[in-house]
């Protein structure tokens, strides 16, 4: 073969090699729930739901559950983060998404959480570019979540109550982690306004404070309500993070 023809030949196997199709390469992009003022959500409350999507397509690309624990109170709540630090380790809950990807693509991350718990749910989302073959890993992304989860515990749901008694209004309150809340704790009652919001079908409403108290994360009050069908919804709102969260149920009284 004369060099004429092996420079030909050359050119023709770069002119190929450029032409060809790109080859996917798998990456891996590490996700994370973390709930606003609080710990990453995980296991113990049934995760965040992660979908991951092509943004210019809307093609999903990967999906699933964050797993795993709440992560290490200390080193998320309590110490000073620097630079680089990360918060999370190897058993902190997060999805680890796995691509096939072809070519730098933004992506649109959306998450939801807690996953189980309806009337707290709260969407959070994000864009970024994914480079084929390089795992973005360690605290990875990180979503946040803002509220607070509630879950009235009294009056049941429809419940016919007579109003010679005093109504109980009792209600779980926790953050969207799971993590608890006491008096003088690391998340603390006396920092949360809870209150109890009971409207009647003529629309008149009253507000009625409520304490934790007896039990962790346990919000008491009573109240005197006359005949009627009554709305009670409870509210927490935190002054100092914005934090929010309702439930609501409704009773009748005779």
């Amino acid at each position: 073969m004369n060099n004429l023809k092996l420079i030909s030949l050359i050119g023709i196997l770069m002119l190929w090699c450029n032409l060809s199709p790109a080859i996917a390469q798998e990456t891996k992009l590490m996700i994370r729930a973390k709930a606003k003022d609080a710990k990453f959500i995980g296991s113990s409350i049934g995760g965040a739901k992660i979908i991951v999507k092509n943004s210019l397509t809307g093609e999903i690309l990967a999906q699933g559950l964050t797993a795993g624990s709440t992560g290490n109170t200390k080193k998320i709540m309590e110490e000073p983060v620097v630079r680089h630090q990360e918060l999370a380790e190897e058993s902190t809950a997060g999805f680890e998404a796995i691509l096939d990807v072809k070519e730098p693509t933004l992506v649109n991350i959306e998450g939801f959480a807690p996953l189980n718990k309806q009337q707290a749910r709260v969407k959070s989302s994000t864009e970024l570019w994914v480079i084929p073959g390089k795992d973005i890993t360690g605290d990875g992304i990180i979503l946040e979540f803002p509220g607070f989860v509630i879950d009235i515990l009294s009056p049941q749901t429809h419940e016919i109550l007579s109003a010679k008694d005093s109504i109980e209004l009792k209600a779980n309150i926790v953050m969207m982690c799971g993590c608890p809340i006491t008096k003088g704790g690391l998340w603390d009652a006396n920092q949360y306004e809870v209150k109890a919001l009971i409207t009647g079908e003529n629309g008149q409403s009253k507000e009625i404070k409520m304490e934790q108290k007896e039990k962790v994360s346990t919000f008491f009050a009573k109240a005197q309500l006359e005949s009627g069908l009554y709305e009670v919804l409870i509210y927490a709102f935190d002054p100092v993070t914005g934090n929010t969260g309702v439930d609501k149920t409704n009773i009748i009284i005779k």
